[in-house]
């Protein structure tokens, strides 16, 4: 996006960071919410998000995603039984989604919302050059949010390793089972100048629904 900072892009009018947030805000189980800004953003934080709802606080965030998560673990409160760890720049997950995966992340396992591969999938080397064609039908694109028992992802993260490309890499190297949870496909992150289309054709499709269910 040219360094523009997405989470202040607006999507159909409203800011991408609260469209994120506003699914969780609907759920009454979440009492604690820590959002992970630039040092400079989290210094000065914009009033239309510290004045959204009063279980948002603002957290400076760290050179990585991985400290960034890190640093508002540490802000959330210490006997929280669940916790989601949500992408910015994911405006379009509903809170159906939500809903379902903070139901199974409070049964004592993993859950990450993501939807089936359904294009072929290829493992290449570091030139490019394929190397094997993975059978996609046990295959998932990992999405957020991804929600985790309090103490296992607290404990995950206090021998955090950078490297792990989500929050789920790490969980599941404690030995957990994680569950996949299908959002249907419609939850894209706001990667590329081209994404906000998609995310007002979808939200257009939904007529500004953001409570329905995923596939």
């Amino acid at each position: 996006m040219g360094g523009v900072r997405k989470p202040f892009l607006r999507l159909a009018g409203e800011y991408v960071l609260v469209r994120s947030l506003r699914p969780f805000l609907a759920d009454d189980r979440v009492v604690s919410v820590a959002v992970a800004l630039a040092s400079d953003d989290a210094a000065d934080p914009p009033p239309w998000l510290t004045a959204l709802d009063a279980r948002i606080q603002v957290v400076a965030g760290g050179q990585t995603r991985g400290e960034s998560v890190a640093r508002c673990l540490d802000a959330l409160p210490e006997d929280l039984h669940v916790i989601a760890v949500h992408d910015a720049a994911r405006p379009l997950v509903t809170e159906a989604v939500v809903r379902r995966c903070i139901d199974v992340a409070d049964t004592g396992v993993g859950a990450v919302a993501g939807c089936p591969a359904v294009d072929t999938m290829k493992r290449v080397d570091s030139e490019a050059y394929i190397q094997s064609t993975p059978d996609r039908s046990r295959l998932w694109h990992a999405h957020t949010p991804q929600t985790f028992p309090a103490r296992v992802l607290r404990a995950a993260y206090a021998d955090l390793e950078e490297g792990a490309t989500d929050d789920a890499a790490l969980v599941e190297a404690t030995g957990m089972r994680v569950r996949m949870i299908d959002d249907g496909g419609q939850n894209p992150k706001i990667t590329r100048p081209g994404d906000l289309a998609i995310g007002e054709a979808i939200l257009g499709g939904r007529g500004g629904d953001s409570s329905e269910v995923g596939g």
